[in-house]
Formats: C-alpha cells, structure tokens, sequence
C-alpha cells in the first residue's frame, strides 16, 4: 500500500523580511502545541533574534554537510527527515539552489520527496523567485534573481498564504535593524527596498494569490463534484517561431493570464508546410519546458499562411488574447510584406493582439530552405524524351498538312505537346520542349516557310505567347508536383507518427511490438535495439563483443552499429540499428521518434521489473512493521494494563478496599476483552487470508443482534443510539460474525466522533436486502481514499496512529463479503462517514441452510 502524498503549505512573500519564516515558525509551534509531531528541517533566521527566539525547544533535524571546493556548506538533510517521518517538517527557501554534488539541483525537488514519503511540508518562497514574474522583477529592482521555482510548483500546493507588509512598515523594520545587520541597511534601502519596489512587488505578490485563490475553488468544487455551467474563460495564446525572443514573450503572457481569472495560457508554433522555417527545435523544446513549468499548454500545427494559422488555433481554442513579437524583419522586407502582426491584427476580429516589443525586434531573421526533388528520376527522364524526340516528331507529321491546317491550329498542338511533357517531366524539360517548339514553328509553318525570318508582326506575337504560355503552364504544373510530392512525403511523417501516439497510447510499448511496427512500416529486413556493455571507445561500432541485443524484430539482427544498414543513436549506450535498405536524412526525424520511444519503453520494462521485484519486499516489510505496531503497542498496552491491576491486587502492603478492588478487576477485565479482541482479529485476519474461515449461517433478527453488539463496547455503548424497528425481515448471516461486524463498525465511528456527538445505528429494508448504517460525525475521508480504509493496518493518518492495529474495517469488509453481504462507507451528510452493511433477507421458503461451513 502507497503511503498517502503530504500537504504543502507555503508562506508567500512581496520581500526579504515581510515576516515569512517568522510566521512559518509561529505555525509549527500551534500545531505542536495541539498535537502534532513537528519538526524543523531548514530554517535560516539571518540572524533574526526574534525569529531565532522561536526556535527554541523545537526539533530540528541535523542539516547534511556537503564539501565543495574545499569549503562545507549545510543543506537540507532529506533523507533524515524521512526517516524521522514526523507529521510536518518546516523547510525554508522553497527556490534554493541546492550545493552540487547533492541528490537534488533544487530544494522544491527535495520537498517532492518528502511529500511523496507522506509528510506534510510548510515551507516559504518570495514573489521574485517565481519563474513566470522573474524578468520582471528584474526589471522593477534591477537586480536578477538566478534562483527560481516553476509556479506550478507553488500552484500544486494546498495552500498558499501572503504575508503582508506595506512598504513603509517593512523599511521601518529594516531602519530598526530587525531584518539586516546596520552596516547592510543603508545600502539595502537605497537600492532594493525603495518604495517603488517594494509596492510594484506587493502588486504583484496580491495578483499571484488571487489567481491562486480562484484555482483552489476550482478544485474545491471538484472534489466535491458541485456541477454547473462555466462561463467562457479567458484564454490567452502566445505564438512562438522558436526566436530568442520566445522566453520574453511566454513569461508576459503568463502575466497576462495570471490577471485574469481562471484564464488559461496556451503556446503555439505554426510549422509551415512548404517546410520552409527558421525555427531552432532547441529554443522550441526549451520554451515549450517553460511554458509548461508556468501551467500552460504547447501546440503545434501546420499552415502555409502563418497568420490565418495563427488565428484559426485561437479561434478553436477560444481564445480571447494573443500574444505576438514584433517583427524580427528590417525595413527594406516590411516594405514588401506587412508581416505576420499586421496581418494577424487586421483578421483578429473580436480577439485582442497584444504586439510586445524585444531585444531582437527589427534585427532581421534568417530564413533556411530545403529543396527536394519535384517528380522521380523515371519521370524526369521520360519528358527530356519527350522534349527532344517529341517535339521534331510532332513536327514531321504536321508538315505534310501545313497547307491544310492554320497557324493557330499548329501552335495550339505544339502547346499541348508542350503541357504534355510539363506534366510528365516538369518545368525544364518543358521548357525546353516549348523552345524548340517556337524554332520548329517559325522555320516550318511561319511564312516565310523553310527560314528563320518572321514575316507578319502577328506571327511573332504568337510565338512568343505561345513560349510564355508554355513556360507558365510548365512552372505551375512543377510547382503543382512539388507540392503534391511535398505534401505526401509530410502526410507520410504524420501518420506515422500518428501510429506511434497511438501506439503509446494506448499502453502497447513492448519493445517487440514497437520495434516490429517500425519495420513494417519501413519495409525493413530486422530492426535491433543495440546497448553497450563496455565503455565507450572511438572504434568499438564494428566490435560485436561490445554490444548487447537488447530487443529485435524480423530477421537476422544486427549484432553491432556498423553491421546495419542505417542506425539512429539514443544516446551513448543505446543505438537503433537497421537493416534491409537505406533511409534517406528526410526519414532521420522519424526515426528519432521511434528511437526515443524505444528508450522509454526500455526504461519502462526495467523500471518495472525491479518494482516487481521490490513489491515482494515491499509488502513484507509493511507486513512486518505493521505486526511489531501491533506488537509493541496494541498488545503490550491492553497487557500492561492487566498485569498492573492483577499485581495491585496481589500487593499485601495496601488494604484496598471494596470499590477499589471491583475497579482493579474492571481494569483488568476490560484490558483482556481488548487483548482478546486484537488476537481474535488478527487471527481472523489470517483465516480470511487464508480461505478457511468457518461459517455457521442461520436466520438472524437484527433486534436481537444489534442491542448485544452495542453491550460488547461496554462503555463505549453510552456513545451509540439508534433502535432497529423489530418489523424488519431476518436476515441470512453467522450471528457471532456479525456482532463481531457491528462491534469494529460502532467502535471505530465512536472512536472517530466528537466527544459530544453520539453514534447513530439504524437499519432499513431495501429490496431483498437490508441495510444497517453506522453513523459518525467525525473529519470523515475523501472519497478517493474509501478503498483504503479496507486495506490492513490502514489507519489513514486521521489518528494519531496509536490507537488500533488498522484491523477492525479490514476484517469486516471480509467477513461481510464471506457471509454474502456488503461494506461500503458513504459521506455523513453535514460531514462525518457512514457505514452500509447490506446483508441479504432470509428465505421463507427454507432454501438457506441453518449450518453452512464454508
């Protein structure tokens, strides 16, 4: 069983001394007061003596030290504090940058692990080491701030507190020496902590909080599954072309959408599809890491004309902002062109253009075309065929009739000769065709027939539109050709890449089963997944005795990198070797996808053989760590008990009296039923597991059932009321196992429920069941977490952990499930948990047995 993921609390500040630690120190010392086992993991006071006064008796766990560059430095001792496993652990900085050489680069990432261990975490962060607003603090201060957190980070938390501080209060406090020492407070106010900063930064420090405010209702009314209409959201959508200017223009659209609630960001890339671009894939995949580490989205799609692109994604996403650089082009082209900007700005419509200027405005941009051949070697050769035999062809056979036929009549054939070789060969060989054509036209059917000489003025003209013509049609059908063959090569690249989403997907990411997809698609003999076993050298691609075959699909596979016909590298100990046929550098993008998803499904496979290897391990250490709580607590107490009553009894130095003795024999008596009732659940337990417990099944009235169940809680049973109308049917169950139900049901709701609340017991006929419900008004559970109740030896953290083995539920739900019921708990409507055990009626008829072992 997964242990539960903590709770993050983080203390947000506007500036350095608005009181964060103080108030995050102040808070583990109420929940320590009331109860709460509380540490202190990383807490820096500056120097702070009333901070540092908070300290006192408080524990704090030992910081690691770790040795850099011949200095020691003391960090956050991770490990420890999950091994201390306390309810809370106080952890400041949340945005530090942790010394090299540590398991982690980034404290956040230390805190991930001890959430995930199931500790709860207070922590604090200022406003300026939030990723999204870090240029902007930038630009308010004037100082950097190279030690930053992804906002999603803070936003996952499960609450977020400001702590305030007008600007003039917080220099007052730095005057008074309460945040620097004296030789730093000049300084610091006259440079970072002027008025101005400090409001701009209070400003935004109160815009953050209020986003975050609106996303925490947003999961309140998930969790509580409220319905309802929402109305449109803002959606702002920035557009990136993979230019230096791309973080700039995403961190001000994150601001953008932060102002506005519940608004979300999206990012997209128009790719064009003539495949001309001057986007860096690694500024793409770097601004895309940021777009996501701020909570929005990236896209990509495909358009010849980037700004209707552009707006058409806005348009299907709804969205009410954009957000454009400007243009990166000089003058000179903006003469010649608007730019996408102005276009996108005058087919916005309703849609808000946000034009953000930047460094590299107007410092023009470097645009990278990559051709391909149009049409085939076949097909090319076939229309120079065309051109150079042809058109003498076509000739010949009109001179015979020149007399016959009219000059417009033999240029109109000798253009579709023309358009006929465009469309098998393309544009050269057609032009080509359509010179010759214009000399054989003018030396054998323009008068003067049999010369070179032009003697009407019309006649030129019609030759020379006949070559125009003739070169336009010939273009247009090339161009047609390209990209049409541009077009396929792409849909291709789609659709193959298409497969392999799907194909992940849908979970199928065996590496046989991918390995054989990309061989079939590629026609290919064998695809190897090749690892080396040795390290790397400058000529072991040919040494067989390096590399391991990790997974293969088809034929003979490839025993190293040199023995393939084509290979992709993964990295350094990873290579996709092929075999069969050559691939083309237009295939390389592909394959790469291939080959990554190779790597991760090769990683998967391990990753989970090694959990399956640990879980044996896994669940016996829980097994066994849960029965020595058992053990050293739920045994030993009830025990300590009874031995202590029975040994004052036995005392021959005090004379007890008569009440004092029957409250001794109570003690003792009461620890027994308890020590019996552990051992009887545990053993229970087992028979369960086991699948030999016995069952006496018969036809129970609940009215007597009930009432002996509320007297087994002996004091307890004042907590419980309720009555079970005598009217209800019988019901089929083993009597003793279920008072045992009823006893662990009651017991845990009144161990769970307020002092001044009572634990209700009703019982109703639903079909041919009946349902008994147990009610509480205790904390209650989420319902994500109903099913683990039933786990053993889950206690769910709503105790303190010390008071029960985690049985009682456990082994009700398994007795209930033996004798053909049913537990389910439900929400106490008003708050608190219900227990439903549903049993089924008794037959009339006789059809249950009175004695049924199973």
């Amino acid at each position: 069983m997964s242990t539960a993921r903590g709770r993050l609390r983080v203390y947000l500040g506007a500036a350095p001394g608005v009181g964060k630690t103080y108030a995050m120190l102040c808070e583990g010392r109420r929940a320590r007061e009331r109860g709460r086992d509380v540490v202190v993991g990383f807490v820096e006071t500056h120097g702070r003596a009333r901070t540092a006064a908070l300290l006192e008796d408080m524990e704090v766990v030992p910081r690691r030290k770790v040795v850099y560059r011949g200095a020691t430095f003391t960090e956050l001792d991770t490990a420890a504090v999950i091994a201390r496993r306390p309810r809370a652990v106080l952890v400041d900085e949340l945005a530090h940058t942790n010394v090299p050489g540590s398991a982690n680069v980034k404290r956040w990432e230390d805190i991930e692990d001890i959430l995930d261990a199931g500790i709860d975490v207070i922590s604090t962060v200022n406003i300026q080491h939030l990723e999204s607003v870090n240029d902007v603090v930038r630009e308010i201060t004037g100082v950097p701030q190279r030690e930053t957190v992804p906002d999603e980070v803070v936003r996952r938390a499960d609450q977020v507190e400001l702590v305030d501080m007008s600007p003039d209060a917080l220099r007052r406090r730095m005057a008074h020496g309460n945040v620097y020492p004296p030789e730093k407070i000049d300084a610091a106010l006259s440079n970072y902590f002027r008025v101005g900063n400090l409001t701009a930064l209070r400003e935004l420090a109160l815009l953050w909080v209020a986003g975050k405010v609106d996303d925490q209702l947003d999961r309140y009314r998930a969790a509580h599954g409220i319905a309802g209409t929402w109305e449109t959201r803002e959606r702002v959508v920035v557009a990136l072309t993979g230019g230096p200017e791309g973080d700039t223009l995403v961190r001000r659209a994150a601001r953008i959408a932060d102002r506005s609630k519940g608004a979300d960001l999206l990012a997209v890339h128009v790719t064009r599809a003539d495949d001309l671009t001057g986007a860096d894939p690694a500024a793409l995949a770097r601004q895309r890491a940021l777009v996501e580490s701020m909570g929005g989205s990236y896209h990509q799609v495909v358009g010849d004309d980037v700004p209707r692109a552009l707006l058409e994604f806005a348009r299907g996403v709804n969205a009410t902002q954009l957000v454009l650089g400007a243009s990166r082009r000089g003058r000179l082209a903006q003469i010649f062109s608007r730019g996408v900007g102005v276009e996108v700005t005058a087919l916005s419509g309703s849609i808000d253009v946000h034009m953000i200027t930047h460094a590299e405005a107007r410092r023009g941009r470097r645009r990278v075309a990559r051709s391909r051949a149009a049409l085939t070697r076949t097909r090319r050769r076939t229309g120079w065929a065309m051109a150079v035999a042809g058109m003498p062809v076509l000739a010949a056979g009109l001179v015979p009739f020149r007399e016959i036929v009219s000059l417009p009549s033999e240029i109109l054939l000798f253009l579709s000769m023309v358009v006929g070789v465009a469309l098998v060969g393309g544009m050269w060989p057609a032009i080509t065709a359509a010179v010759a054509g214009s000399l054989l036209l003018n030396y054998f059917f323009t008068p003067p027939t049999g010369t070179f000489t032009i003697a009407a003025p019309e006649n030129l003209l019609a030759l020379a539109v006949f070559v125009v013509v003739a070169a336009a049609v010939a273009a247009v059908v090339d161009l047609a050709a390209r990209r049409t063959r541009e077009a396929a090569l792409a849909g291709a690249d789609a659709e193959v890449l298409s497969t392999l989403a799907g194909h992940v997907l849908r979970g199928d990411a065996a590496l046989p089963s991918l390995l054989a997809r990309l061989r079939e698609i590629y026609g290919l003999t064998s695809v190897t997944l090749l690892e080396r076993t040795t390290a790397p050298s400058p000529d072991d691609r040919a040494d067989s005795g390096v590399w391991r075959i990790v997974a293969n699909a088809g034929g003979v596979p490839c025993t190293s990198p040199a023995s393939s016909d084509s290979d992709v590298v993964i990295d350094e100990d990873l290579v996709l070797a092929l075999r069969g046929r050559l691939l083309g550098a237009s295939d390389r993008r592909v394959l790469e996808a291939f080959a990554a998803e190779a790597a991760v499904a090769l990683r998967q496979e391990r990753l989970s053989e090694q959990a399956e290897k640990a879980k044996p391990l896994a669940e016996a250490d829980r097994m066994r760590t849960a029965l020595l709580a058992a053990v050293s607590h739920d045994l030993r107490t009830p025990l300590a008990s009874a031995k202590a009553a029975v040994d004052s009894l036995r005392t021959t130095e005090i004379e007890w009296s008569e009440t004092d003795r029957r409250e001794l024999l109570a003690t003792a008596d009461e620890s027994l039923v308890k020590l019996q009732r552990l051992v009887e659940n545990l053993l229970d337990m087992s028979r369960l597991q086991a699948g030999v417990l016995g069952l006496a099944l018969r036809p129970v009235p609940l009215e007597e059932i009930v009432p002996r169940s509320v007297d087994d809680l002996g004091p307890l049973s004042e907590r419980i009321e309720g009555d079970v109308s005598p009217e209800l049917p019988e019901i089929v169950a083993d009597p003793a196992l279920l008072e045992r139900i009823l006893v662990n049901l009651m017991a845990n709701a009144v161990r769970h429920s307020p002092p001044d609340q009572k634990v209700l017991i009703t019982a109703s006929r639903l079909g041919d069941h009946v349902e008994i419900r147990v009610v509480d008004r205790g904390p209650g559970i989420p319902p994500g977490d109903y099913e683990r109740v039933f786990l053993p030896f889950q206690r769910l953290g709503d105790r303190d952990n010390e008071t029960g083995v985690g049985l009682g539920l456990a082994l009700s739900r398994g007795l209930a499930d033996a004798m053909g019921g049913t537990l389910l708990p439900d929400e106490t409507p008003g708050g608190g948990l219900t227990m439903i055990l549903t049993m089924p009626i008794s037959s009339r008829a006789g059809a249950v047995p009175l004695e049924e072992t199973a």
